[in-house]
């Protein structure tokens, strides 16, 4: 029978309890729950008088957009006649129950209530009253309550996902969770949610996932899940997703520290919204080999922010404007972008603490939202992927912006912090260390990488802070790491680029360790970027040069020199302008010289010294075996005033691209990109050079001063293997020559075979532009073999071996 019993709106606090799984259907039956057994969900209530009531939800007959609640008792003795269904807080008549169909001698009553599924999801809510008004209610003492359009849900995948149908199913993993409650909220603001579904353990739980689906969200615009895990500490709020693929702004909020003091904090929630399709047309990864790259690292915003960019408001400081400078990047012979994290991050902290890692941040697009930062990443990276750039990504799996003094509980920390995080960290780390090698961690950060490999086509990933992610639950290193191990060896990112960063930015370390690999991880070299400046400084052994020049053979003898990325200055520490004019005290472990005047300088031999150091630091950075890493403004001259610390970084002045300063670097750049494409038998390589190709020299054509101390001079000379199939013309002898000593060295250049000369391609210490020069200019200076060639102080001289015409 039809009723017209309402299903009153749930209160801010709705939620229901205390139901149980149907030990029995219902003993009704026929055509109804036969056709809508799909979408029928049963719960059984035992009453306050030791009567049993079971309850059906199901779909309404004949497909009808509607839900019908049949509700079946087995009354207590004596309460047999006269019993009638009454919606909560009424005082009407209800609905009176009538023998069951099929009961036989059972005596079971039974009631069929149908209601709009466009209300769905909502809670019915009755109680029972018998002939002389007196209440029965369950055992708890609380009123009949089941909910309506919602599931059992499935416990995969994680997160929520949509349905053709408009169903949506939402499963979040919580072991030390007792109780998991799904909070829905609409579009109209406020704190409160507008409707509250507590899972019920015993259907809802399958493991330690709780999973709980809904027919229909429409109406509703974000939701989030309560765990009560700090509710003793009077948090208990919302907490974000992990998985959202979309989630809604970030928001000032208040939490309470362990003091018990109200601390400024954030919050956010996941948007209901689906993500959006994107079109990605004939877009494909560019899959360089790994020896190829000229990466240049950029951070999204400082990028394009200032003003001196000429882009629109609405594009400036985000990914949009990243794509419209790609001929920049083309015009230095980059074929990589490294990008400086891009999860949602703390904005004091900044991008390298993390709150979330399954969506780009919202401020990085024109729309400042989620949606419109998926699009506006998706198509940079078909920007450069068109024009045969890579893309990838810093990421941070080692710890999160949550906890610390402002007490941060976004998400994973109130859901499941015992699993997810170390529990007492790490010694002398104050910040919330994941514990990366835990297996539910290992699938979060595992289900994250492929994520923005399949839905975003991003090229590969720098793992920052790489040292922790070898640590174990209890902060002990571990030899064979499961989540790098599963990284090496995943279907999906195997095939991309992965890298390991030993800089952290917890304590602002940089130290170079023991990195098991399974040859397919590359790293950051940090080794590289000393030896090179403590050269140059006059302070480095040449043996250290030596080995960085010939692809750090003591760190990556096992897997080659295509797996060090090598740099000389990064986004933390000096810029590459301020290493060379900056030397206080506070500075010496950047191993920085400031030429004679600390600063900004008007003495010109100072400024000529700077801009000769500049374009060593360059020179030696292309011509080393490797992989070189340019930092987003070391092209044109920017500056942090002497100052190491990533958050005194200011945005790019594009203005000075147009002085000839910046003019002579940036040309300086793409003329070594192009050197190395050129001449790949030697700088691109993914196999070190053979001992009998390459010699070494003193001034003299003589053995190197090897172990002195104050020996600053060095040759280097690399003869080509034989090739068939690479071309004579591309084949000459490299003769390459280091001077970081205050006065002039005129060592001898190799002979040559008769008809052959050498071409100065380089010479640092001359003035723009005739400092550096292509192979095929008919002005290159020529030099014979067996000739001394004077080198200035402070300068490196590049010479290739060319036949020439008599």
């Amino acid at each position: 029978m039809a009723s017209s019993l309402p299903a009153p709106p749930a209160p801010p606090t709705a939620s229901w309890r205390g139901l149980l799984p149907s030990l029995r259907p219902p003993p009704r039956s026929g055509p109804f729950l036969t056709r809508a057994a799909a979408r029928s969900n049963r719960y059984r209530f035992r009453t306050d008088d030791d009567g049993v009531v079971d309850v059906a939800v199901s779909g309404n007959a004949g497909g009808a957009a509607g839900y019908a609640v049949s509700v079946e008792v087995l009354p207590a003795r004596g309460r047999e006649r006269g019993l009638v269904l009454r919606a909560e807080g009424s005082g009407g008549e209800g609905v009176p129950l009538a023998p069951a169909p099929a009961s036989g001698a059972g005596g079971a009553l039974a009631a069929e209530l149908s209601y709009d599924g466009a209300r769905a999801p909502f809670h019915v809510s009755f109680l029972l009253a018998d002939a002389a008004g007196a209440e029965v209610r369950t055992h708890r003492g609380t009123s009949f309550r089941v909910p309506v359009g919602v599931g059992r849900g499935r416990p995969a995948p994680l997160g929520m996902s949509l349905s053709e149908d408009g169903s949506a199913n939402f499963a979040v993993y919580s072991k030390s969770a007792k109780g998991v409650v799904l909070c829905l909220f609409d579009d109209r603001g406020g704190g409160e949610p507008a409707l509250e579904v507590e899972l019920d353990p015993y259907v809802h739980r399958t493991g330690d996932v709780w999973h709980v689906s809904l027919e229909s969200v429409e109406g509703y615009a974000s939701y989030g899940f309560r765990t009560g895990l700090f509710a003793l500490f009077g948090i208990d709020r919302p907490l974000l997703d992990p998985y959202a693929k979309v989630i809604g702004d970030f928001v000032p909020d208040e939490t309470v520290n362990e003091e018990g003091i109200a601390v400024p904090s954030v919050r956010c929630l996941a948007s209901l919204e689906k993500s959006p399709g994107y079109n990605w047309g004939r877009d494909r990864h560019p899959s360089l080999p790994l020896e190829k790259l000229v990466v240049y690292r950029a951070n999204v915003a400082l990028f394009t922010k200032d003003k001196s960019s000429g882009l629109p408001d609405n594009v400036a400081g985000t990914f949009s404007g990243l794509a419209a400078k790609v001929e920049h990047f083309k015009h230095l012979g980059v074929n990589a972008v490294l990008l400086e994290p891009v999860f949602p991050f703390h904005q004091v902290k900044g991008p390298y603490f993390p709150y979330h890692f399954f969506s780009p941040m919202n401020l990085y697009s024109g729309g400042r939202t989620s949606v419109s930062a998926i699009k506006s990443m998706k198509d940079m990276i078909k920007t450069m992927h068109r024009n045969g750039i890579e893309v990838l990504l810093e990421v941070v799996f080692t710890h999160t912006a949550e906890g610390g003094a402002e007490c941060q509980m976004i998400s994973i920390r109130g859901i499941d912090g015992s699993s997810y995080y170390i529990a007492d960290g790490i010694v002398g780390c104050k910040a919330s260390v994941l514990n990366c090698n835990h297996p539910v961690t290992q699938r979060l950060i595992l289900d994250s990488l492929r994520h923005w490999v399949l839905d975003f086509h991003v090229d590969g990933f720098c793992f920052i802070n790489a040292p922790f992610l070898v640590r174990g639950p209890g902060g002990e290193g571990l030899s064979r790491p499961p989540l790098l191990e599963a990284i090496a060896f995943d279907p999906v990112l195997s095939k991309t680029k992965i890298i390991a960063d030993p800089w952290s930015p917890l304590d602002i370390s940089n130290v170079q360790f023991p990195f098991p690999h399974w040859k397919r991880w590359a790293e950051m070299n940090t080794r590289f970027c000393m030896d090179v400046r403590k050269f140059l400084k006059g302070e480095a052994l040449i043996s250290d040069l030596a080995t960085r020049l010939c692809g750090s053979g003591d760190l990556f003898f096992s897997r080659g020199p295509a797996f060090s990325f090598n740099y000389v200055s990064r986004n933390s520490g000096l810029t590459l302008v301020d290493l060379v004019s900056f030397n206080s005290d506070e500075l010496g472990s950047e191993f920085s010289c400031n030429c004679g005047d600390e600063g900004p300088s008007e003495n010109n031999a100072v400024l000529q010294t700077r801009l000769k150091q500049i374009r060593n630091f360059l020179f030696i950075l292309f011509v080393s075996l490797g992989i070189p890493v340019l930092n987003m403004g070391d092209e044109c001259g920017h500056s942090a005033a002497g100052s190491t610390s990533y958050k005194d970084r200011g945005p790019l002045n594009w203005k000075a691209l147009k002085t000839l300063f910046v003019k002579e670097v940036t040309g300086f750049v793409s003329f070594l990109s192009a050197l190395r494409s050129r001449r790949a038998d030697i700088f691109q390589r993914r196999e070190f050079l053979k001992l009998e190709n390459i010699h070494w020299y003193g001034s003299d054509l003589s053995e190197p001063q090897w172990k002195d101390p104050t020996s600053r001079f060095l040759c280097m000379h690399i003869n080509p293997e034989l090739d068939e199939n690479l071309p004579d013309s591309g084949r000459g002898d490299l003769y390459i020559c280091f001077n970081a000593n205050e006065e002039s060295v005129s060592p001898t250049l190799p002979a040559l075979a008769e008809g052959s000369m050498w071409l100065r391609l380089v010479d640092t210490s001359l003035a723009f532009p005739g400092f550096f020069s292509s192979e095929s200019n008919p002005k290159v200076h020529q030099v014979l073999g067996f000739s001394s060639y004077q080198i200035k102080a402070h300068s490196c001289v590049l010479f290739e071996s060319k036949r020439v015409l008599s």
